[in-house]
């Protein structure tokens, strides 16, 4: 049986991992776009369970603070440590939001929650903002050859799985970031 935290027990786990303030509110804004594209899609028939759609935008960056066994990259320090925590679920989902796994057949988002996941972390930095501003922000920080590679693959793909909600939820990439600026995330993990 996988456990999957609530709000506030993801939260706390901020504390125990040491989880820097500025990926704390990363966190908090990726779990409100997240809901808010869950909520579009349930008006449109979709179920997505956002217990572990909330749980997973909360942790997805849990290890960014802790240090990395040989042979790890973020995320697998977090999915690993999540595992152990016996939040196999959220680990599974956690490890297929990297810029990087959409590349990967392997760990590729493929379900509701781990693609909505995977969007709005790519669609939040220290706001909600579009994905063309995002990759943007990315190119200027001057990123290492293969980093480079990876954000240029994957950019093709990001806007394929953008168009894929946008068009479900019937909402403009800017319409969907404005209902999400003005909806109230609550610490019961709900959107208001």
């Amino acid at each position: 049986m996988s456990i999957v935290p609530s709000y506030k027990e993801a939260v706390l786990l901020w504390n125990t991992y040491q989880l820097p303030e500025s990926k704390q509110n990363h966190s908090l804004l990726v779990a409100k776009l997240a809901l808010c594209i869950a909520r579009d899609m349930h008006a449109k028939r979709i179920l997505v369970d956002k217990k572990v759609l909330i749980a997973g935008a909360l942790l997805h960056d849990i290890d960014k603070n802790v240090p990395h066994k040989k042979g790890e990259r973020h995320p697998d320090t977090g999915v690993r440590l999540l595992v152990e925590l016996g939040m196999n679920t959220v680990a599974l989902l956690v490890q297929t939001h990297p810029l990087h796994a959409i590349l990967d057949p392997r760990i590729a988002p493929v379900s509701w929650e781990e693609k909505i996941l995977f969007l709005a972390d790519k669609m939040t930095k220290f706001d909600t903002i579009s994905v063309d501003k995002r990759f943007s922000l990315w190119r200027n920080e001057m990123l290492p050859l293969e980093e480079e590679a990876v954000l240029n693959a994957s950019y093709p793909k990001v806007k394929v799985l953008e168009q894929e909600i946008l068009s479900i939820i019937g909402k403009s990439e800017e319409d969907m970031i404005n209902t999400c600026k003005n909806s109230i995330l609550t610490e019961e993990g709900d959107i208001l």
